[in-house]
């Protein structure tokens, strides 16, 4: 899943390509990615786009009339960039496109697609007024980017979840997802299974410093990067995550997965967990 670091990063790219620029045509391939009506799709048609914002890890293009498309790439989203795009409305309900949107004359000038990988669509688009009134956008709490030491602590006062869970509730800290939440972790060496609001002072200064820290340097890796290679860029900094079974770089231990229904996670018991692998109840339930 796209997180605040890549989307970002195509935030940035939009800032310098795309604004600016006149939306001359929308092309819907996909009914099922619009959640609102009013105003409809063709509202954006004859606009200039004078901005681009990010909320968490959802993607704002703002035109001159005061319209937003926003934008949530989900799990398998993606924002993919082209110099021309084809003239021609693409078939509805083929393939991975759910949006396109032309920002020259169809067939000569440049945009960008919205596309989704899998049959589990969960790609959202809305055309709002005000991105406040999405509720995914209203719940939102402070941008992980923005958070203060003292914030962080507040934040996590009396919280009996995970740490796991804490960092990725949007309406908590927002823009931090399975990926980097790992990473962060392990930077601080902190169990994903420590209890978000008993971390001590000291585990509390590692934690804002590592969330800090991780997300600064993603954000410096991946904006300026060609939206094509952002995945890329992001697996390539990845120190624990996505990588089960290969050696910790900082201690050279194995990096374990403790794995859900739809998704996993990683980390080094070395680093985080005094040695001790994490209980993984669906493994646990294949070996027996």
């Amino acid at each position: 899943m796209p997180e605040l670091p890549e989307v970002e990063a195509l935030v940035h790219h939009l800032r310098e390509n795309a604004v600016g620029r006149t939306v001359h045509r929308v092309d819907v391939a996909s009914l099922q990615v619009l959640k609102t009506f009013d105003p409809p799709w063709t509202a954006l048609h004859g606009q200039e786009v004078v901005a681009a914002h990010r909320h968490g890890k959802h993607l704002d293009l703002e035109v001159a009339d005061g319209l937003h498309l926003v934008v949530h790439l989900a799990r398998a989203g993606w924002l993919r960039w082209a110099d021309t795009m084809s003239a021609p409305p693409p078939k509805q309900g083929r393939g991975p496109l759910a949006l396109r949107v032309h920002l020259g004359p169809p067939g000569q000038g440049p945009g960008f697609d919205l596309t989704e990988a899998g049959t589990k669509k969960g790609l959202a688009a809305w055309i709002v007024r005000d991105p406040k009134t999405i509720a995914s956008v209203a719940r939102l709490g402070p941008d992980a980017l923005g958070i203060t030491r003292t914030q962080l602590e507040d934040l996590l006062d009396k919280r009996t979840e995970r740490l796991k869970t804490a960092l990725t509730e949007q309406s908590l800290i927002a823009g931090i997802g399975n990926a980097y939440s790992d990473e962060i972790m392990h930077m601080a060496r902190l169990s994903p299974y420590a209890t978000a609001g008993k971390l001590n002072s000291e585990q509390l200064d590692r934690l804002h410093e590592a969330m800090i820290s991780t997300l600064t340097d993603a954000v410096a890796r991946s904006v300026g990067q060609d939206a094509a290679r952002l995945k890329g860029e992001k697996r390539s900094g990845l120190r624990v995550h996505a990588r089960t079974g290969l050696p910790c770089p900082v201690c050279g231990d194995t990096v374990r997965e403790v794995s859900f229904a739809d998704k996993a996670f990683q980390y080094c018991p070395t680093c985080q967990t005094g040695g001790k692998p994490l209980a993984d109840r669906r493994l646990s339930r294949l070996l027996k």
